[in-house]
C-alpha cells in the first residue's frame, strides 16, 4: 500500500473523528495520530487533505449535494460523506494528482471502509463532479 493511500486513510480517520468531535483540525489530527501512531512520512499529505477539506467544506458539500440528486448530504453515511469530501477536494484543489487517481483512491476507500454499495456510489458522485468541472472549464476557455 502506497504512502499517499495510507495518508488518505489517515485523513479519513481524522475527518470521521471530527464528525463526532468537531474540534480544531489540528487537535483532531493530534488525537488520531496519538491513538493510531501512523508513520510520520504520511502525515504531511494527510494533514494537507484534512486542512483543505475543513477550509473548503462548504463548497465541497455544495458540489456533492448537486451531484447526489437523490441523497441529502446529512443522510449519507459519515464514511461516504468524508471520502467524497476528500475526493472532491483532490479533484478541485490538487492539480498534481490525476483525476482518475483521486477517483480510484476514493472508490477503494469506500470499498474498504463503507458498505457494499459505497464504491459505486462514490464513483458516480465523483465522476459527475469531475465531468461538471471539466464542462465548466471548457465553457470558460477562449475559442480560437
Amino acid at each position: 500500500m502506497g504512502k499517499r493511500h495510507q495518508a488518505r486513510e489517515l485523513a479519513l480517520q481524522v475527518l470521521f473523528h471530527m464528525e463526532f468531535n468537531p474540534d480544531d483540525p489540528e487537535e483532531s489530527f493530534r488525537i488520531v495520530c496519538e491513538n493510531f501512531a501512523p508513520p510520520r512520512s504520511i502525515r504531511p499529505f494527510s494533514k494537507e487533505l484534512v486542512f483543505g477539506v475543513c477550509r473548503h467544506r462548504e463548497d465541497l458539500d455544495r458540489l456533492i449535494g448537486k451531484a447526489s440528486r437523490n441523497w441529502k448530504l446529512h443522510r449519507m453515511s459519515r464514511v461516504d460523506r468524508n471520502i467524497l469530501r476528500v475526493g472532491v477536494f483532490e479533484l478541485i484543489h490538487m492539480e498534481d494528482i490525476p483525476p482518475k487517481v483521486s477517483i480510484d483512491e476514493a472508490v477503494e476507500l469506500g470499498k474498504r471502509f463503507g458498505t457494499g454499495e459505497s464504491g459505486s456510489f462514490i464513483n458516480g458522485i465523483l465522476d459527475y463532479v469531475y465531468n461538471t468541472i471539466q464542462g465548466e472549464t471548457r465553457e470558460t476557455e477562449p475559442i480560437e
